[in-house]
């Protein structure tokens, strides 16, 4: 469906378990990719310039990657201000989806994958709650860059 039932308690659990990450959006940004490229090396096949580094220090250096990571953050974080606004919410994920099925023709799977180490990370770093009250909203970005997806053709 394309409305969202967050309570009012989870959109502020997830915000306040979200922040933790988002402080060091750029670090914590670079640890999702590398540890992503790194258990997942076939996901580096679509990013060009990555596809050279083989060692995680030498990912977690670049700038590329620590550039993207930033920007999968930034993305997050405003997807997590309008968790009360499915409107505000489709709006970042609606182009974003759009422009990984159609411009850049990234598998699906892969938001899983990434969604799923930024939870492990929320979990070795803050504990078991903290990545449970950010596992819901995972589940809907997830859920509707599929949908986005499916739109598309997929």
């Amino acid at each position: 469906s394309s409305t969202m039932s967050f309570s009012e308690a989870e959109v502020q659990s997830a915000r306040g378990a979200w922040e933790k990450m988002y402080v060091d959006a750029e670090d914590n940004g670079t640890a999702v990719l590398v540890r992503m490229f790194t258990e997942h090396p076939d996901t580096k096949s679509y990013f060009t310039h990555f596809k050279g580094m083989d060692s995680a220090e030498e990912m977690k250096q670049s700038d590329q990657v620590r550039g993207h990571g930033k920007k999968v953050f930034t993305a997050i974080n405003d997807m997590v201000q309008h968790l009360d606004n499915s409107e505000a919410f489709l709006g970042i994920v609606n182009p974003l989806g759009k422009k990984h099925a159609t411009q850049l023709k990234i598998d699906p799977k892969n938001f899983r994958i990434i969604c799923d180490i930024i939870l492990q990370l929320m979990e070795e770093k803050f504990g078991g709650d903290c990545k449970a009250s950010f596992e819901k909203v995972t589940d809907e970005i997830c859920t509707h860059l599929n949908n986005v997806y499916k739109e598309e053709g997929w």
